[in-house]
């Protein structure tokens, strides 16, 4: 009984169509485990449910609002001076994640992170360098910090800290930030880059990956046999070092010179390379390029797969690239055009939802703004397959008759859908909340009278 009644209360919690007296009732909720999740995290919340989450005695509430990627900035930052420091922590590092892979969360004032640095917890202050939410502005700020963990996340915009800041921060009285931000200048110091293979605490993979390397030092590393992945992808590689790579016995190797930006197609095509058919893993050179359309055009056009991979998951792409690659035949570049482009042809979105399926297509299905609507109905309300049944209820001219049969149907996935819409009839809707599996959709449903949301707040002992 408590099951079914906390499924729907969780539903009840996510409806969008929940009235603010019924919300700030949820809210106050001071019972086993506090107010639903859902409550906590809606988009929009109005400044009453704010108020009433930063005044409530558990810290629970708190917490969540304090990383809910819903709330808005200024929402988060008033938690900031909570009393428990467990919240200010949650605050610091503040929302691991939002529903749509494409939107950024936006970051907390300044001026808020300024004090949460200053917190005397430091629990508080780690975990506020640990976010990955800071501003760039308040990143480059930290580069006279007193505090050295400070200074080392100012490295992590130091493509955009002035000559005189990183100057500084290479000249840091912490050995290990200095080292790190050597690390960053090394790509174009061949100096900085010889200390450092001879520093034993330095990250060697990485310097010889990205510094600046003098011939000498490239070639005992070839001859020595090490680090030769890394060596294969260093910009700074002579050419005829390159050449060496490209024919190495290690696969791992030749896929790496395969990815050098400097290679014509033709170069590219020559090196026996293998590429896992599932890998999604970045190239440096196109991800620094994003949003530069040569680079994009470069790799987007390259018979190399990886490079193509990482053209598409570019935002930025121009349309004539976009249809290129929506017309690819690898799999793994339409999904990526799926999730990071928003102007993905439904062609492209529709076979990657066939072929994935579970939530990610679940997501897709619901979030992405090109995902087709009209004419699903009539294309897959009798399909075979579970999956595309469930597209039938996102057809703007399904009636009520096809969303109440859908209400029943055997895939699980296509009953809660179906129950969660507005369209459904009433009468199996109140049904509805009584059957495990459909409870929280039919709490969710935005057609539930506000009654009912009651009702179930009152069987699952929230106070009135």
């Amino acid at each position: 009984m408590v099951a079914f009644y906390s499924s729907a209360l969780d539903g009840v919690a996510a409806n969008p169509a929940l009235p603010i007296p019924l919300l700030l009732r949820l809210i106050a909720f001071e019972g086993e485990g506090g107010p639903p999740f859902q409550a906590l995290h809606r988009p929009g919340l109005p400044e009453s449910a704010v108020a009433a989450v930063l005044a409530h005695p558990l810290l629970y509430p708190r917490g969540e609002l304090a990383t809910s990627g819903q709330a808005a900035p200024d929402q988060r930052a008033r938690l900031a001076d909570d009393p428990s420091p467990l919240v200010r922590a949650a605050v610091a590092s503040g929302p691991e994640s939002t529903h749509d892979p494409r939107t950024k969360v936006r970051p907390l004032p300044d001026s808020v992170c300024v004090r949460l640095l200053e917190d005397p917890e430091p629990s508080v202050r780690s975990a506020l360098l640990r976010s990955r939410h800071l501003a760039p502005s308040f990143l480059s700020s930290l580069v006279r910090h007193h505090d050295p963990a400070a200074r080392r996340a100012a490295l992590r915009v130091w493509d955009e800290l002035t000559t005189a800041g990183r100057a500084t921060l290479l000249d840091d009285p912490d050995p290990e930030v200095r080292r790190s931000a050597s690390l960053c200048a090394c790509p174009h110091d061949a100096r900085l880059t010889a200390a450092l293979l001879r520093d034993p605490a330095a990250a060697l993979p990485e310097v010889v990956r990205r510094g600046l390397l003098v011939r000498t030092d490239a070639e005992r590393f070839l001859a020595e046999g090490v680090h030769l992945v890394e060596l294969a992808g260093n910009p700074s590689l002579p050419a005829d070092l390159v050449g060496r790579l490209a024919v190495d016995p290690d696969d791992e190797v030749r896929l790496a010179v395969s990815l050098r930006p400097e290679l014509t197609e033709a170069r590219r095509a020559a090196i026996d390379f293998t590429v896992d058919p599932y890998d999604r893993s970045d190239v440096d050179w196109v991800a620094a390029g994003i949003a530069d359309q040569d680079v994009l055009r470069r790799a987007a056009t390259s018979a190399h797969p990886l490079l193509r991979r990482a053209a598409a998951r570019s935002p930025h792409l121009p349309p004539e690239l976009l249809r290129l690659l929506a017309e690819d035949a690898d799999v793994v570049v339409r999904t990526h055009l799926a999730v990071h482009h928003s102007d993905t042809p439904e062609e492209v979105l529709m076979s990657v939802y066939a072929r994935l399926g579970g939530t990610f297509s679940a997501w897709m299905a619901t979030g992405h703004p090109r995902f087709p609507r009209e004419g699903l109905a009539a294309r897959f309300a009798d399909h075979p397959e579970g999956k595309y049944r469930l597209l039938a209820v996102r057809d703007p001219a399904a009636g009520p008759d096809l969303i109440e049969r859908l209400s029943h149907d055997p895939h699980v996935w296509t009953r809660q859908a179906a129950t969660c819409d507005p369209r459904l009839p009433l009468p199996r809707l109140i049904d509805a909340i009584a059957v495990p599996e459909l409870a929280c959709s039919a709490g969710a449903n935005p057609a539930l009278p506000p009654g009912e949301m009651a009702l179930v707040m009152d069987e699952a002992g929230v106070p009135a």
